[in-house]
């Protein structure tokens, strides 16, 4: 895998930092471990709008990403729309690399 930002997504699930799944999304939101909710680009709009209410609600920082479900199934070994990072330095890396990517620079709020 030579795309820096899925080689992260997988780090993050391997070191247990990640929420996949959006039920699981939304209780880690409203728990308050999420630090960044990430959508695939072809997430369902009603996925959309569960998470990204709980999100909002919560405060929690949210973006979409220029991938698709299948390219973040294959860094997180399981099929995934929307996910939730629960590790803040995981979170920042992965907003600079998404932000890299579309050209722009991204800071976690």
């Amino acid at each position: 895998m030579n795309d820096r930002f899925l080689s992260l997504l997988g780090l993050c699930r391997r070191a247990g930092k990640i929420t996949i799944g959006s039920d699981p999304t939304i209780e880690s939101v409203k728990k308050g471990e999420a630090r960044l909710v990430l959508f695939a680009k072809n997430a369902s709009a009603n996925t959309r709008k569960n998470v990204l209410g709980a999100a909002i609600q919560s405060g929690v920082k949210v973006i979409d990403i220029d991938y698709d479900k299948e390219d973040i199934s294959v860094s997180l070994g399981k099929l995934c729309a929307v996910a939730s990072v629960n590790d803040e330095g995981f979170a920042k890396k992965l907003l600079s690399l998404a932000g890299e990517k579309n050209g722009e620079e991204c800071n976690l709020c």
